[in-house]
Order: structure tokens, then sequence, then C-alpha cells
């Protein structure tokens, strides 16, 4: 009971993120949902460490700047830029079903980044998740709610933050968490604000209250709330947290039929089921 209902609020909270972002789509381009969304959370997680943490010997230095712009690039910039893209054309539930299966992505690099040969069960997890997003995903491409682009678009951004999760974990950080992850988001904000500019018609954009709500949601309870439960959860089990990833692209079609009104039908269940074998095959020993 103690990892139940954290687990539960944990997985409800994570899989309204495709959600949130394809409301805030709906008001501004993509890339400027992101880069407000990068600069606000940077920016106050960073005056929280700085300003009221107090937090000594936290200033990056030397080749800590060099890993936090890599890690920026990969995790927030290419990853959440591409997410965020994908979301303007494939349906929240298949944002929220893609999203699941980058622990498969992160155990196949992870056997590449040792140099080892991956093992039969690994190969065959990530093939089942494809397959799942890919059953999924068929019927919605005949009515317009999923494009081929956007659906490569959220597999690229897929294998991208798996290859940032191996390069993170590869690493020795010396500095503390919140503020890895305030710079990380900062520069990934400040990376991304050039393709931004060149690229969105900002003259599109409408700041208004679902704008707003979307920013404000992705912030506090996905990247606030939704991860200091994820990292209450690891502390107590890593092993049974990882189970609490499998109800993300449950509630992620639920949100997305109850708020969205996108269908549910019988190849988004046989789909995701196929991404549940996928994920249990992938991580089991």
């Amino acid at each position: 009971m103690r990892q139940l209902v954290p687990g539960i609020l944990f997985a409800a909270l994570w899989a309204s993120a495709a959600v949130a972002t394809k409301l805030g789509v709906q008001s501004v381009p993509p890339l400027v949902l992101a880069n407000v969304r990068f600069f606000i959370a940077g920016t106050g997680m960073l005056l929280f460490a700085y300003g009221v943490q107090r937090t000594r010997d936290a200033w990056p230095r030397g080749v800590e700047w060099r890993q936090l712009f890599i890690f920026s690039l990969l995790n927030t910039t290419i990853y959440l830029g591409c997410f965020v893209l994908a979301l303007k054309q494939v349906s929240a539930g298949i944002g929220s079903l893609s999203t699941a299966t980058n622990p498969l992505f992160i155990t196949l690099l992870s056997a590449v980044w040792l140099r080892r040969r991956p093992g039969v069960n690994e190969v065959l997890g990530l093939l089942l998740g494809l397959a799942g997003v890919g059953v999924a995903t068929y019927p919605l491409l005949q009515n317009s709610y999923a494009t081929v682009a956007g659906i490569l678009i959220l597999l690229v951004g897929v294998v991208v933050v798996s290859a940032a999760t191996v390069y993170y974990a590869g690493i020795s950080w010396r500095l503390p968490n919140l503020v890895i992850n305030g710079w990380q988001v900062l520069l990934g904000g400040l990376t991304l604000l050039p393709v931004t500019l060149l690229t969105a018609d900002l003259s599109t954009a409408q700041y208004d209250l679902r704008f707003w709500g979307a920013v404000w949601w992705l912030i506090l309870p996905v990247s606030v709330g939704a991860l200091q439960l994820w990292f209450f959860l690891i502390r107590q089990d890593p092993v049974r947290a990882s189970l609490f990833l499998y109800l993300c692209p449950i509630f992620g079609f639920v949100y997305s039929y109850v708020l969205l009104g996108e269908p549910i039908t019988v190849y988004t269940m046989v789909g995701t089921m196929l991404v549940i074998v996928g994920l249990w095959l992938g991580r089991k020993k």
C-alpha cells in the first residue's frame, strides 16, 4: 500500500503530459509551447536551488558545462521538441503509448553502450513494443488522428531521450539533481529558441487560458509532482517502481477519450497490450 497509491498517482500525472501538450498546441505553435515551458521551469528550479536552498558549491565548472549541454540537447531540445511537434499530428493517446516504449530503447542502447550482445528478450520486447504502437496507430492514420510523419517524429524523440538517459547514467555527477535538471531545461530552451524563432509562425499564437493552463500543468503536476513521486518510488523499490510505467498508456488513452474525444478501438486495446507485454519481456531478467 505504501507504493500503490503514489504509484497510481505517478502514472496518472505522467500520462497527462500528452493531453496537456495536445491542448497547448491548439493555441500556439508547438515549439513556442516548449520554449515557454522550458524557460519558466528551468529558471524556477535554479532560483529555488540557488536562492531558497542556497546550495553550496553547486555552480557548474569546467567539463560540467559540456556535459550539461550535451544532456540538455538530447533530453530537452531534441526529445521534447520532437514530442510537441509530433503531438500536432498524432493523438495524445499515441503520444502516451510511444513514451511508454522508452524503457525498451534504454535497455537496448545500454547493451550497445556496454558492448554486450542484447538478450533475446530485450530484442523481442522492443519489437513487440513497436508492433503495439503500429497496431494502435493503424486505424488513426485513416481518419486524421495521426500521420506517418508525426509517428516518425515521435519515434526519433523516444530514441534520442533513451540515449540521453544512457548518457546521464554514464556520468558521475557532482551537482545536485535539482541543479542538473534546472540547467539542462534552461540550456535546452536556449538551444531551441533560434529554431523556434526561425520556423514558428508567431502571428498565430494565442496566449489564452488554454495555453497557460497547459504550460502550468506541464510544469507543476508533471515536471514537479510526477517526478517527485517517481523519485520516492525508486527509493522504495526500483523494480516495483518500473511496473507503474505500464499504467501510463492506459491512463493516456482514457484521458484522450474523455477530454479530447479521441477514439478507443479494438486496435487501441490490442496495441496497448502488445506494448505492455513488450515492456514486461524487455525488462525481465
